[in-house]
């Protein structure tokens, strides 16, 4: 009950505050009397699919992606299409090499799209990298991935 009671606080301080880093959410549950640490506010974030996005003052926040990505999909197919510099294929691996700050967002989306050939996705500050099963599979996904930016 707890989970679900601090999860639900969560989106709605992100909705209606500009949160940029874990450390604000971590002050902000603890203002509405929520006993909460760094970890379990990581925890939190991955469950609930939350993704960093550019702000209007041009500074990264917190926002949901999460069941409605299917009605929102043109919005972060478009963020997604600004931020990405490459797409490359490396053996059973493709490199999507993006504007620096933004691999997050950009491996969040790709996680949303549920391509059946990746079986992992990982990212670091500008990077992500997605895992097939072989080389066949990453000629696919990089293709597929090539026609999302175009």
């Amino acid at each position: 009950m707890a989970r679900n009671s601090r999860q639900a606080k969560i989106l709605e301080l992100i909705s209606t505050t500009e949160i940029e880093t874990q450390e604000e959410l971590v002050k902000a549950l603890k203002d509405a009397n929520f006993d909460i640490t760094q970890a379990t506010i990581s925890r939190d974030i991955k469950e609930l699919g939350l993704i960093k996005i550019q702000s209007d003052n041009k500074k990264y926040k917190y926002a949901f992606v999460g069941q409605g990505v299917t009605t929102t999909s043109n919005k972060y197919n478009s963020i997604f299409r600004e931020c990405v510099i490459s797409i490359k294929k490396a053996m059973n691996l493709v490199i999507v090499k993006s504007l620096k700050g933004t691999a997050n967002m950009c491996a969040s989306f790709l996680d949303q799209l549920s391509y059946p050939e990746v079986i992992g996705t990982t990212y670091g500050d500008d990077t992500v990298m997605l895992v097939t099963a072989d080389v066949e599979d990453a000629y696919i996904v990089q293709n597929k991935l090539l026609d999302l930016i175009k």
